[in-house]
Formats: structure tokens, sequence, C-alpha cells
């Protein structure tokens, strides 16, 4: 399967202490399905650092190969991925809040900052929460989150 990367800055080695935590599904490597998505990530990178370029990466990732890898996969929006978009938006550490190797679901909505001091505050409920968080269109996201992981992608 064909996933891409956005970013604005060239690299050939996946290196995960460049991960910023806060993340949907924690630290690590962010991948998508869908070029176009990958192409809006760079081209947002691109200009909130005012450096580098619009890059999009290509890997392939092999999905057979992850029988000995922990793999979580949300194949929609429910309850239990909102909490745990929920706590892992919440980590600002860079400690790992799961023990995952990759974890697959939707991407969450950009605004969640917003939707999460809600919620905290008392004002909307996890359910409410969770339809405030889709994004427009179901979009699924590939977080790889170990050297293990890792072997299972290669660039193209």
């Amino acid at each position: 399967m064909k996933l891409y990367h956005g970013t604005n800055i060239e690299f050939s080695q996946i290196d995960f202490s460049k991960s910023k935590s806060g993340k949907d599904f924690g630290l690590g490597f962010y991948l998508t399905p869908e070029k176009e998505i990958a192409h809006r990530q760079a081209e947002h990178k691109y200009e909130q650092f005012e450096t580098g370029d619009i890059i999009v990466q290509e890997y392939e990732f092999d999905e057979k190969n992850v029988e000995n890898l922990s793999v979580l996969r949300f194949d929609s929006y429910t309850l239990e991925w909102a909490r745990f978009v929920l706590l892992n938006r919440k980590n600002r550490t860079k400690i790992q809040q799961h023990h995952y190797d990759i974890v697959i679901g939707p991407i969450a909505d950009d605004a969640i900052g917003f939707q999460i001091r809600r919620l905290e505050d008392g004002i909307i409920t996890e359910e409410q929460f969770l339809e405030e968080i889709k994004y427009h269109t179901v979009t699924m996201q590939y977080l790889f989150c170990s050297g293990k992981s890792l072997l299972t992608l290669h660039r193209l």
C-alpha cells in the first residue's frame, strides 16, 4: 500500500526525535494514503516555518509484515478513537502514552484544541466532542512509532 508524508525539509532517515508531542496518536512518523492530504500538510509546514520546500515523500507499506507488531486500528470515528486522540493531544511530553508500534485511524479536525477545552470545562459531552472533532471527510492516517514498525516501510 502506498502512503505519503508531507514535509518542508528533505530527509532520507526517519528520526523519531523530530516528532512533536500533542498529535492525534502520539509521537512518531505520520503518513496518509491520500497524496493530496500529504501535500496540504507539506504546504502547512512550509508556511509555518517559512523555510525549505513543499515535499511529498512516497512510501510502500508492507501491510502483510505486521504479525509481530502491536497495531491499533480505528476504522471509523468512535468514542474509543476520540478518547485515544484526547489522551495523546493532551500529552505535551516526549513520553509515549501507549505501547503500539503502529496506529491507524481517522484524522481529527484541526480545531480539536478548542473542543478539548470545551469538554474539560463541561460545556460538551464526550459524544458531542466526538462529533465536533471529526474531520470533514474520513481521512486515514498511519502512525509508525517504533523502530520495528519502520521495517515495514520502504521509501519509493
